[in-house]
């Protein structure tokens, strides 16, 4: 592989640049916050979060195949960048303009329709430092809050192993293939946690899963070898933020403890000390009629038989009232930050 220009402003000879250009927290600035997940869930806790903390590190699943995050992977063999994006636009604090182009996807143009701006800026940065280096160049573009870091440096393959025997390769895959999944589990077996990932989830004083798609976002994170043993050795507390609908071919059915106990099933018991469950089920009916139609429902709460599961369960208000059901920002940091770690 070619080997990569340093960036000057970026990178030394004497150390690694994410030992001498992380972000030195400072307590002042707030609590410090280690979240894990991808997709929109992650990103919409991150909104959320950013108004209460400095002392936050967004640690990004890396497994999308799909869309231009899946294009630009196999035709650049670069990690997907589309998570990471949306994860650094969630910090950004730059003009809206440059945020608005950032997320601009182009819908026209040979080779260049379905892809995001954003994408194409990660993955030049990519071809021309690296990814590591990619990543810690737009963040400062944006002027990011925290940082953002993704959950390892292997470009990894999502598989599913299904309760029929199918095995079903490729993260975008599984939620079409039509089963109920079994486990899920990644290839190459042999990868490792990105050492500064590691490092923000043992010096957290609160670690969060969640909210997101169960197992191809937020199990496709602590699955990750480093990930269990990080959330076993650190002294953090640790949430898991459940999500407020079901999933089709993924969680169709599942209760909140149904959610806990696909985590326990890959992780072991013990991993996470509190669960946050939505308990506002007042949807509209008219969209709770088009999220029917795709197979989604409300997750029903399941209270006592989590309790049974060895955590505290916290119950709250945390739903967003919109044309898309999902968590709010706002209603979800507070809840975290006030009900959970008493900030």
């Amino acid at each position: 592989m070619e080997e990569k220009l340093p960036l000057t402003t970026l990178q030394q000879q004497d150390e690694p640049w994410h030992t001498k250009y992380r972000r030195q927290p400072q307590r002042e600035k707030g609590p410090f916050v280690a979240a894990l997940g991808g997709g929109t869930g992650l990103s919409t806790l991150l909104r959320g979060l950013k108004k209460h903390t400095s002392n936050l590190s967004a640690i990004v699943c890396v497994t999308d195949d799909g869309g231009s995050s899946g294009r630009l992977r196999e035709n650049l063999n670069m990690l997907p960048p589309g998570d990471i994006r949306n994860c650094l636009l969630a910090l950004a604090n730059t003009e809206p303009l440059l945020a608005k182009v950032f997320e601009h996807r182009f819908t026209t143009g040979e080779g260049l329709a379905g892809h995001s701006l954003g994408n194409l800026l990660l993955a030049a940065l990519t071809e021309e430092f690296g990814f590591e280096q990619a990543v810690i160049a737009a963040s400062r573009v944006l002027a990011i809050s925290g940082e953002v870091l993704p959950v390892t440096l292997e470009k990894l393959t999502l598989n599913a192993e299904l309760m029929d025997g199918r095995i079903v390769h490729g993260e975008s895959n599984i939620p079409q293939a039509g089963g109920t999944i079994r486990r899920i589990f990644l290839e190459p077996a042999t990868s490792q946690i990105y050492p500064p990932a590691r490092k923000a989830i043992l010096e957290a004083e609160l670690v969060i899963a969640g909210p997101g798609s169960l197992y191809t976002s937020v199990l496709a994170d602590l699955i990750v070898p480093g990930v269990r043993q990080a959330l076993q050795e650190t002294a953090a507390r640790k949430v898991y933020v459940c999500n407020i609908m079901t999933q089709a071919g993924e969680s169709d059915h599942y209760t909140a403890a149904d959610h806990l106990q696909a985590i326990y099933d890959h992780l072991g018991s013990g991993i996470f000390d509190t669960v946050l469950v939505n308990d506002n089920l007042d949807i509209p009916p008219s969209l709770l009629q088009r999220y029917a139609e795709e197979g989604a429902y409300p997750v029903q709460p399941d209270l006592k038989r989590l309790r049974k599961m060895g955590v505290q369960v916290v119950t709250a208000d945390v739903l967003s009232q919109g044309e898309v059901v999902r968590h709010d920002p706002e209603k979800l940091a507070k809840v975290i930050l006030t009900q959970i770690l008493d900030w």
